[in-house]
């Protein structure tokens, strides 16, 4: 919900009222998609248009370069612990990228982290850039020094 909603908003709701802001969202159009290894959920990857996340549009470091329409956004991810390191991250890419296109995206952009030491535990939740680069994003700005925002054309 973090880009979803205002700052002031998001700080003011309680663990339940995001919860049920997000089913909401759930119910209203497209939020991510899952990683299964048979039935257990194990990742992640949160995967929509734009205009669903308003506060991102308006962010320093990701707002995206031209007119939003049409144009989808990877801004999250989770990975269970066990699952790390085996390249989950890099198939919930390719998969977030498939749907969007499916959806009739026209580009899918991302803003992940191109760390410059070690990550602490969740740093990485917004992605990891050498991760992007792999399933063929380019990075069109960098308006921060670790935050460059890549994006993939269809």
């Amino acid at each position: 919900m973090w880009w979803r909603v205002p700052t002031k908003t998001f700080n003011g709701m309680s663990r339940d009222a995001r919860r049920a802001a997000f089913e909401a969202a759930a119910g209203a159009g497209p939020t991510g998609i899952l990683a299964y290894d048979g039935a257990t959920a194990v990742g992640w990857c949160a995967v929509g248009p734009r205009a669903s996340l308003p506060k991102l549009n308006r962010s320093r470091v990701a707002a995206t370069l031209d007119d939003p329409e049409g144009v989808w956004m990877i801004n999250c991810f989770f990975v269970r612990k066990g699952y790390r390191g085996g390249g989950l991250m890099g198939r919930l890419i390719a998969a977030a990228a498939d749907y969007a296109r499916g959806e009739g995206a026209r580009a899918v952009e991302a803003c992940p982290v191109d760390p410059k030491r070690a990550l602490q535990w969740g740093e990485g939740f917004i992605g990891i850039a050498s991760q992007f680069a792999t399933a063929g994003f380019a990075e069109v700005t960098r308006r921060s020094p670790t935050r460059p925002l890549m994006r993939l054309e269809f």
